[in-house]
């Protein structure tokens, strides 16, 4: 015969369980985040040519980062509202730029270091704090947001200070997009442009 206490000892334990298994993808998020760190600080304080160092950062931003995810993301309502065409075209030249833009800007990481902090469940992601400290500036609190930390962990944002890198982009893509006239094309474009200034 069940007992009421068996009944309570099991909805205890029932409620126990999913908190420890977002302990676990929060622990798994925290590893898989290490592991990218110290891959990118290798990177930023190894030696080697710049366009080595773009190869190298490639590779990892390729394999731990959701990039098509992100892309998508930033582009907001503008995404449905594309040609397939012009989807493709889009991620294309916004892997482009996000791999100018991390790349562009090594040399004033020289030196850098990271330090691990707390991790957490959020919803069905995870959140992995961290502080980033560079020469001659201040400590910088920088959030990395994990998508299936448990099974294929990928990251999908980074919080710098507060501030989400993601739905910035989206903002300014948004705000660019609305003073022309919603055109897709002038975007694209305008992003290219971008990357072959920065170049």
């Amino acid at each position: 015969m069940i007992t009421r206490r068996y009944l309570l000892s099991f909805a205890a334990l029932s409620a126990l369980m999913p908190l420890s298994v977002r302990a676990q993808s929060a622990d798994k998020a925290a590893a898989f985040i290490k592991s990218t760190g110290d891959q990118l600080v290798a990177v930023v304080n190894g030696p080697g040519s710049a366009s080595a160092k773009r190869v190298q950062m490639t590779k990892i931003l390729d394999a731990d980062v959701d990039v098509e995810g992100i892309g998508r993301f930033c582009l907001g309502r503008y995404w449905r509202q594309a040609t397939p065409e012009q989807q493709k075209q889009y991620l294309s030249v916004f892997h482009e730029v996000l791999v100018t833009n991390i790349t562009a800007k090594l040399g004033e990481y020289q030196g850098v270091t990271f330090t691990m902090g707390r991790s957490r469940p959020q919803d069905e992601e995870a959140v992995v704090s961290t502080t980033v400290v560079r020469p001659n500036n201040p400590p910088a609190a920088v959030d990395w947001i994990v998508a299936n930390p448990s099974t294929a962990p990928k990251i999908i944002d980074v919080v710098a200070e507060g501030t989400s890198l993601r739905l910035t982009q989206r903002q300014d893509y948004a705000s660019y997009l609305t003073h022309n006239n919603g055109k897709l094309d002038a975007l694209i474009t305008a992003m290219k442009n971008q990357v072959s200034q920065s170049s």
